[in-house]
């Protein structure tokens, strides 16, 4: 498991790719990390409003390099982008160095390791600045199922695409169960979950045979929560990235599933761009694939409606709640308690 230190001081890299989708990374950091952003670093915006891009974020500067970016006084640069491949585009390894030339620390959640950098890592030797792969593997556990024992209670968000906003709505549920005054625990299983609460194992970079039980193990070391809420990851119908789901639903143990959909999506956004399943088939499916292990039913629906208008949101959030006959609702528009009461209620049963 990886464990970060306390930084409070964090610029994000975006270079050239500032945006809601586009830098998944930075956006979400910019709503549930706010105190702790000091600038973006990204020539392509430089000194535009961030919030004509990033409609929540805080009024943080947008700085063209690292070095102008000084004077904020930061304490770590954290990689804000997450795409496809996973590899550390040139022009932003540009602004890495820059960092660790003046001992500023990198986060890097890209399946590309910093440490696999011969020249990288000669620079942060030289200034004293380290280098935090957030996709280096733990050490290998086979998954048997512990996570069922445990006393606490598990919630599991499931998606029917990748990037529809299933991190989002664990943290906000956990939040919102804490609020009510219970001990609940967000357990992040992808590299920007870790960025937020500070630990986590990204479950994609685990060799397969030992996904499920990294989970496993993310799960026991909150064993003594109330609640916990699982970051899902994947699709279980998605053509490249099925397998990591199937690790943290069988590792998870869930006792209630979450399912997350973005409004108006109809098609998988990855190649081969294949239909998405009619929403009750995938229900059946993610409770079919859970119950080989342990039991879960699908409780409740989460609606990313970013981008939607409020009439249209309106609508497609109470046709999918009568469709699947669950609560639905947007976490970030409708509030988490609908939600939150459906899945507390699942746990129960």
């Amino acid at each position: 498991m990886h464990t970060l230190p306390p930084y409070r001081r964090i610029l994000l890299l975006t270079e050239g790719r500032l945006g809601v989708f586009t830098s998944k990374t930075a956006a979400v950091l910019l709503r549930y990390r706010a105190a702790d952003i000091v600038g973006v670093v990204d020539s392509t915006y430089a000194r535009r409003d961030i919030r004509e891009i990033i409609p929540w974020s805080p009024p943080v500067p947008i700085c063209a390099e690292v070095r102008s970016a000084a004077a904020l006084r930061p304490d770590a640069l954290f990689v804000g982008i997450a795409p496809s491949g996973g590899a550390l585009p040139p022009e932003l390894r540009t602004h890495v160095k820059a960092a660790l030339e003046v001992g500023i620390d990198v986060v890097n959640g890209l399946h590309q390791r910093l440490a696999d950098d011969e020249e990288l890592c000669g620079v942060a030797r030289g200034s004293g600045a380290k280098m935090l792969d957030l996709r280096t593997p733990p050490s290998p556990v086979v998954g048997a199922g512990r996570a069922q024992q445990t006393r606490c209670r598990r919630v599991l968000t499931v998606g029917t695409d990748c990037n529809v906003g299933k991190m989002v709505t664990a943290v906000e549920l956990a939040a919102a169960a804490r609020r009510r005054g219970l001990n609940a625990e967000f357990v992040a299983t992808g590299q920007t979950g870790i960025m937020i609460a500070g630990r986590g194992v990204a479950a994609d970079a685990v060799v397969s045979d030992f996904a499920a039980g990294a989970v496993e193990e993310l799960v026991l070391s909150v064993a003594d929560c109330d609640v916990c809420f699982v970051e899902g990851q994947g699709s279980l119908g998605h053509a490249g990235f099925s397998a990591v789901t199937l690790a943290t639903i069988h590792g998870a143990c869930p006792d209630a599933l979450v399912l997350v959909h973005h409004a108006g999506r109809t098609h998988y956004r990855n190649p081969p761009h294949n239909p998405l399943p009619p929403l009750p088939a995938l229900r059946d499916a993610y409770e079919q694939t859970a119950a080989l292990v342990y039991p879960a039913r699908l409780v409740a629906v989460a609606l990313n409606t970013y981008g939607v208008e409020r009439d249209l949101a309106d609508a497609e959030t109470a046709r999918i709640g009568a469709e699947l006959r669950v609560p639905a609702a947007d976490p970030w528009r409708d509030g988490c308690e609908a939600l939150l009461d459906a899945a507390l209620e699942g746990i129960r049963r």
